[in-house]
């Protein structure tokens, strides 16, 4: 009974506590300008503005994301009815922009920084994804959707850092099944396919709830991990590290050696560790040892099995270079 009135009281606030319909969030989308010039400006507490951006925005920074290309600055304006970020279960999912409201649902959950969440119908980017409340639900990018929890915990935590067990996880089915690994983390006890059964305990419900406990979890902090491996069940223990690929960033492995490369393998940034390689920001990434590569998964497959040191084959000016790195 207490189930029942506790579900028959969330519909009522659902239906009955946010006044004006789905237009509403429409208008609160334009009155807030949280949409201009095909840029996120969404107003929070604290006269606070979450941007959405692949720039750095002319405005005072408090704090950045580079993962999510998210950044929470001052907000001059403030906003009176500023967003709030909805923590609970949505009766209904909208996407919104400046001239329409689409009703739907998420098809598939965010699932870390390896793939973002999609929607039931097509979307303009970018735009919010509200509840029937108008609460925030996700930020729509041409990626896909950007989930409330990781929205949540951007505005919370002091510093912007993931953790990361040298594993990409996906999902196969009902199951949550390790992509990829990290071949340069000492001592990863994983391998490619592994099941992932157990987190500290507790039993995996699935790969997007998977990744968020990984990648939220402290740098540094140990952990058991139940597997299977073919026929075999297993515990493994990893040591979370810092992740430093995903999402809107490159994610090669590379990044691991101090270099960052674009969706087309061109590198963007190359960090003072990985100065001594001769490299330079353009350098095009042509070829893992004998395979050519495109893209990131080219590169994880190239690098499977594990790799102490590997060449890479780099074209520069029409001028094509090895470079070993170890």
């Amino acid at each position: 009974m207490l189930r029942l009135f506790l579900a028959l009281n969330f519909l009522f606030l659902n239906l009955f506590a946010c006044d004006g319909g789905f237009e509403s969030c429409r208008s609160k989308v334009v009155d807030s300008e949280s949409i201009i010039n095909q840029t996120l400006q969404i107003p929070v507490q604290n006269n606070q503005r979450i941007i959405f951006s692949k720039t750095a925005p002319n405005m005072k920074i408090i704090k950045h994301d580079p993962y999510l290309s998210l950044y929470l600055v001052e907000d001059t304006k403030k906003f009176k009815y500023p967003f709030r970020i909805n923590m609970n279960y949505a009766m209904g999912t909208l996407g919104v922009d400046n001239y329409r409201v689409v009703e739907g649902k998420i098809l598939k959950k965010q699932i870390g920084l390896e793939s973002f969440a999609t929607f039931s119908e097509k979307l303009s980017t970018p735009s919010l994804l509200l509840n029937s409340c108008c609460s925030l639900e996700g930020i729509v990018t041409e990626r896909g959707i950007i989930e409330k929890e990781y929205i949540d915990r951007f505005l919370k935590a002091k510093i912007i850092s993931y953790a990361d067990f040298g594993i990409r996880v996906k999902s196969v089915g009902s199951l949550s099944v390790v992509g990829s690994i990290n071949p340069f983390m000492e001592n990863n006890p994983f391998m490619k396919d592994d099941i992932i059964l157990e987190l500290d305990g507790k039993k995996v419900k699935n790969a997007s709830k998977l990744a968020r406990d990984i990648l939220f979890s402290q740098i540094g902090s140990m952990h058991n991990v139940k597997i299977k491996r073919c026929e075999k069940t297993l515990v493994v223990a990893v040591k979370s590290q810092k992740r430093v690929g995903g999402g809107f960033m490159g994610d090669s492995f590379l990044e691991y050696f101090g270099i960052s490369f674009d969706k087309n393998l061109v590198i963007i940034k190359i960090e003072k560790s990985a100065e001594p390689y001769g490299l330079k920001v353009g350098d095009k990434l042509i070829q893992i040892g004998t395979k050519s590569v495109k893209n990131d998964e080219d590169i994880a497959n190239a690098l499977e099995g594990g790799k102490k040191s590997i060449n890479l084959l780099f074209e520069r000016d029409h001028f094509q270079f090895f470079v070993k790195l170890n």
